[in-house]
């Protein structure tokens, strides 16, 4: 049995931390005068204590480097410990939510996913208001981190082919991360201030700037009213759509570009694809909302390029119900929430460099049907991509499919009918926020499903955050026995 006290050390620090943030929204209670601030004291207390005494009775195992499974362990243990915690307030709270309501909304909150089980958030206390934020945003860096650091020398779908270009971990995994954190922290802190200076500038309220900007800069959606973005129009749905690019870019380019290399930008293929395929499909939409509802062409583009945006970094903001946009479109927003954002930014699901090693595996095999006697290697932005990386990738389809079928079974055999079942499924595996119909589409939220889909879409939520076969690994038995 490999020592478990590193792992143990760090969830309880990362828990304690959690604890000690809780006293922000405690304090935008107090100034709101509501009544509502010791909720937060209560859960703020109950957090770092235990944290706490987690971290202290595995601190004389603490070491600087991290076998494989220790590895695993702390990346799953780390998102399974936080959202419990993290659901003390929502129970304690004017909410009052039960523990599987709470956990969910939680979970939703650091996974970034953005889906809900609330409603009347227009008149909610603006600490619960801001600890969905909090949530969000501390669950954007934490997934950086996590893609930067872990996922490369886990080696999980696919992810080891940005190790050699991002930093060196092997054999000391902890320092390395903190050393990034701190990097990433600075550009993290800088683009949240920013946007809501942006947002403030454009005549958003100070809060409400505040929470949407800690839920844009981590593509989280979590929105201060039921309508979400919808609540806002014209410029500053523009303003957000910048933010949410900008988050969805990968940040080892952006620590890259404060150390002096202004091209990391440009070069990148992932970067170039990604925006070439929100423009391809902003066109595409455009089209066919002037086709179906004619009217003023820049409302068109702007609800096409907000919702898109939206949909495809994973933040799941909505400034419209495209539910009643027709079939073809409801399909479109559908396959658009697959796609996902940038390796190594806040974005979620399957992610646009996996579909570019695809392609290039695909047109690789085709040379080779064409000229037998031929020799074609698949290159990712001028470099050889060798069968490890191209078997992680194929392996990580394989999964993110069949998952995403079972899970749609499970959903089915709760009661829930088809489309909620499959798009809730996408909605919770590809941490995209809302799903398709009328329950938890834009226009609703998850809080009237039952309670054995709500647990499976929380599991769901977890396993999409971690790129799958992170969680997968350790659900075997030679994982234990190694």
């Amino acid at each position: 049995m490999f020592d478990l006290r590193p792992v143990g050390y760090v969830i309880g620090f990362l828990v304690a931390l959690l604890g000690g943030t809780m006293a922000l929204p405690m304090i935008a209670d107090l100034a709101e005068g509501r009544g509502e601030w010791h909720v937060f004291l209560q859960s703020g207390i109950i957090t770092v204590l235990i944290g706490g005494l987690i971290a202290l009775s595995c601190s004389n195992g603490l070491r600087e480097g991290l076998s494989i499974q220790q590895t695993f362990l702390l990346t799953t243990g780390v998102w399974v410990a936080l959202p419990i915690f993290g659901a003390l307030p929502f129970m304690f709270g004017e909410t009052e939510l039960r523990f599987v309501d709470a956990l969910f909304e939680a979970m939703s909150g650091l996974t970034t996913t953005g889906s809900t089980v609330l409603s009347g958030l227009d008149d909610m206390p603006r600490g619960l208001l801001l600890w969905r934020g909090i949530l969000q945003w501390l669950g954007g860096i934490g997934i950086v981190v996590v893609a930067m650091v872990f996922l490369p020398e886990l080696r999980v779908g696919g992810m080891q082919i940005f190790k050699s270009e991002g930093f060196d971990t092997m054999g000391k995994i902890l320092p390395r991360a903190t050393e990034i954190a701190s990097q990433i922290s600075v550009i993290y802190v800088g683009l949240t201030a920013a946007c809501v200076v942006s947002y403030v500038l454009l005549g958003m309220e100070l809060f409400d700037a505040l929470v949407h900007a800690l839920t844009t800069v981590s593509t989280g959606g979590f929105s201060n009213y039921d309508a979400s973005f919808g609540t806002f129009s014209g410029p500053l749905e523009y303003v957000a759509v910048v933010f949410m690019i900008l988050a969805a870019l990968p940040f080892v380019r952006y620590v890259q570009l404060l150390n002096g290399n202004t091209n990391s930008l440009l070069r990148d293929p992932q970067i170039r694809a990604f925006l070439a395929t929100i423009a391809i499909l902003v066109l595409l939409v455009t089209l066919e909302l002037q086709r179906v509802f004619p009217h003023h062409w820049e409302q068109s583009f702007r609800e096409a390029l907000f919702n898109i945006t939206s949909i495809i970094s994973g933040t799941g903001y909505a400034s419209a119900n495209y539910m009643t946009w027709g079939p073809f479109l409801v399909t479109i927003f559908f396959f658009v929430g697959l796609i996902g954002g940038c390796a190594g930014s806040t974005a979620c699901s399957v992610k646009i460099f996996r579909y570019q090693l695809l392609f290039a595996s695909v047109r690789v095999q085709l040379q080779r049907i064409r000229s037998p006697r031929g020799v074609f290697i698949p290159r990712y932005g001028g470099r050889r991509v060798g069968d490890d990386v191209l078997s992680s990738v194929m392996s990580f389809f394989v999964f993110f499919v069949v998952t995403l079928g079972i899970i749609s079974w499970a959903l089915a055999l709760t009661g829930l009918d088809f489309t909620t079942s499959v798009s809730g499924a996408g909605a919770a595996l590809a941490n995209i926020g809302p799903g398709l119909g009328d329950r938890i589409g834009p226009a609703g939220n998850f809080g009237g499903l039952n309670d054995a889909a709500k647990w499976i879409l929380t599991l769901a939520m977890l396993i999409g955050r971690l790129e799958l076969l992170a969680v997968y690994a350790i659900l075997t038995v030679k994982f234990w026995r190694a």
